[in-house]
């Protein structure tokens, strides 16, 4: 049965992660890798989350499933969090909102559900977009269609271009976008390019798909919303996949969920119905220790205040981070987009001789592409990667 399988070429981050841990060198840094890191270079546990599970630990009285749709408490907290608690669309009942393993979880199962909607759904992604986009959307059958997103040269949104592609977009078409801090590029679209991004929606029927994977990592928690929450407020559907691996910092829990917005409570069910049959069909039901910690600290007033305040000084972190390094840069150039653009991740816009220049030279590690984790420099690293990025310029 296995014999005539090829061994496949292993994921470029995953083999970047290997070739740095085997590199010997004890000043080697590390700026591949997509998690927030402190000044330490730990990828640390939130003191709220530490207090959460501790509270678990001591009334959690069951390991009983939780059923396909997950916690009806979380869901209910991240429709809230992602919305806002007095939105008319959770009043109105058009929201509806399942646990899944993981923002992967729900981007692939959203495009599960979205080719039981239509079997020759497309959708538009952006170019660049987060790598497991592709895989995970056209792994379901979707079919795929990109749009220009980043300027190569100032490394700014190409709003033009990206506006024309999806002139060309049909009706039932949908349209893959980041909530904030876009990843790979941390280039993020404008209020007012929201608004124009909602009107060709709505003028040519499409169907917009909102990943939210680092809200409150840019500019803090409601503005990083801001985009969507317009979206939301006028289309007549929508999908959103949310991650609480990063603002809470539960990478390993696989804690996630999938929002679906109905244009009438009615349609909110019947959608659901299907949705949660596809889930039940794939893995079940989702893992509960995650969603149960995130459930524990948002239905908390004071353990909500610790993690949103531990939250903002993460994104007050990233953005002084983002500042110095564009001022150590800026005698080899103009590196102020990197101050402009917001979450963890930037391009340098150097070229992939230039980065293996860096890796072999210096010990320092990021993508082929020139996408650094800014998240994964501190006040002490960064004059040594500034100079060893000027030389090699």
């Amino acid at each position: 049965m296995f014999e005539g399988l090829k061994p496949l070429p292993q994921d470029p981050i995953l083999q970047l992660m290997q070739t740095f841990r085997d590199d010997p060198r004890d000043d080697k840094i590390d700026l591949g890798i997509g998690v927030y890191k402190d000044d330490s270079g730990n990828t640390p546990i939130m003191a709220a989350v530490h207090e959460a599970e501790r509270r678990l630990l001591e009334q959690e009285v069951t390991k009983s499933y939780v059923g396909p749709a997950g916690s009806a408490g979380f869901n209910q907290a991240i429709a809230d969090l992602v919305l806002g608690a007095d939105n008319a669309l959770i009043r109105d009942q058009r929201v509806s909102v399942v646990q899944t393993p993981g923002g992967c979880g729900a981007l692939r199962m959203a495009a599960e559900f979205l080719r039981l909607c239509h079997s020759d759904t497309t959708v538009w992604v952006s170019t660049p977009t987060w790598g497991n986009h592709l895989p995970l959307l056209g792994g379901a059958g979707l079919a795929i269609r990109e749009y220009p997103y980043l300027d190569s040269q100032t490394l700014q949104v190409d709003f033009d271009r990206m506006m024309g592609a999806l002139e060309q977009a049909s009706a039932g078409d949908v349209v893959l976008l980041h909530g904030c801090c876009h990843n790979p590029s941390g280039a993020d679209l404008t209020v007012d390019q929201w608004q124009q991004v909602t009107d060709l929606m709505l003028k040519k029927g499409l169907l917009p798909f909102v990943d939210m994977a680092y809200q409150g990592l840019g500019d803090g928690l409601d503005a990083d919303a801001a985009g969507l929450r317009h979206v939301a407020s006028r289309v007549p559907e929508m999908v959103v996949a949310s991650s609480c691996s990063k603002n809470f910092g539960l990478y390993r829990e696989r804690t996630g969920a999938l929002m679906l917005i109905g244009e009438t409570a009615d349609a909110q069910k019947a959608a659901t119905s299907q949705l949660l049959s596809v889930i039940r069909s794939h893995y079940s039901m989702p893992p509960a220790h995650g969603a149960a910690i995130v459930e524990t600290i948002l239905g908390d007033e004071g353990l909500r205040s610790q993690w949103q305040s531990e939250l903002n000084g993460m994104c007050e972190r990233i953005l002084h981070l983002r500042h110095a390094f564009a001022a150590a840069l800026a005698p080899a150039g103009d590196f102020g987009f990197i101050a402009r653009q917001r979450g963890m991740f930037s391009f340098l816009g150097i070229a992939p001789e230039q980065v293996r220049q860096l890796r072999e030279e210096f010990g320092i590690y990021m993508l082929d592409s020139s996408r650094v984790n800014v998240a994964g420099l501190n006040d002490q690293s960064m004059p040594r990667v500034a100079e060893a990025v000027r030389s090699v310029l």
